[in-house]
């Protein structure tokens, strides 16, 4: 990583460390970090050089990234390699980790727990589990429909909500005190 300015290899650095905090290889966060402040796209020649891996790693690394959907493919006219770009919009970003991270671990948690709540109970404790479950059960399936919602948001607006934060809560208690009939507090 020599060949990296500071400001870059600062960056490609600390998103291997988060890499492995956040479910991936170190490598492959690197990888990533590399792509992702890349002016032009790069080639996993151009990478492996950089970064100073083994060229078998930076292929499983991009095999990686691609199934995530966090880089393309590209082709450059008269060049037979592969270049990888990875999306520069930080809200793009988020969108497909937040997808990915949905399909690959809540919708299976989802299936699973439908499948339990569709058994019989044999016992008192497997009641009381079911019962537990199906709390857990509606709070994702709220989740899932919370976030269905928010992924319909265009950038603009989602800021915007996420910059209100707790004025939302102020906003529902107002709602709630305004309409006809609410108790008052």
């Amino acid at each position: 990583m020599s060949s990296l300015s500071p400001l870059v290899h600062s960056f490609v650095s600390h998103f291997g460390e988060m890499g492995s905090r956040w479910g991936i290889n170190r490598t492959v966060g690197q990888i990533y970090a590399l792509i992702f402040v890349s002016p032009t796209p790069l080639n996993a020649d151009d990478i492996a050089e950089q970064l100073e891996f083994s060229r078998s790693n930076v292929s499983m690394g991009l095999k990686e990234l691609q199934a995530w959907r966090l880089v393309r493919l590209r082709h450059l006219p008269g060049d037979r390699r592969e270049y990888f770009e990875a999306p520069t919009d930080a809200w793009e970003i988020f969108r497909t980790l937040a997808e990915e991270r949905r399909r690959r671990e809540i919708e299976p948690t989802l299936t699973m727990l439908r499948s339990a709540l569709l058994e019989t109970p044999t016992s008192e404790a497997d009641r009381i589990a079911q019962q537990r479950l199906r709390g857990m059960h509606e709070l994702i399936e709220l989740m899932s429909t919370w976030f269905d919602d928010v992924q319909k948001l265009d950038a603009k607006t989602l800021s915007q909500l996420m910059k209100m934060g707790s004025k939302v809560q102020r906003l529902l208690e107002f709602a709630r005190k305004a309409k006809p009939g609410a108790p008052a507090a």
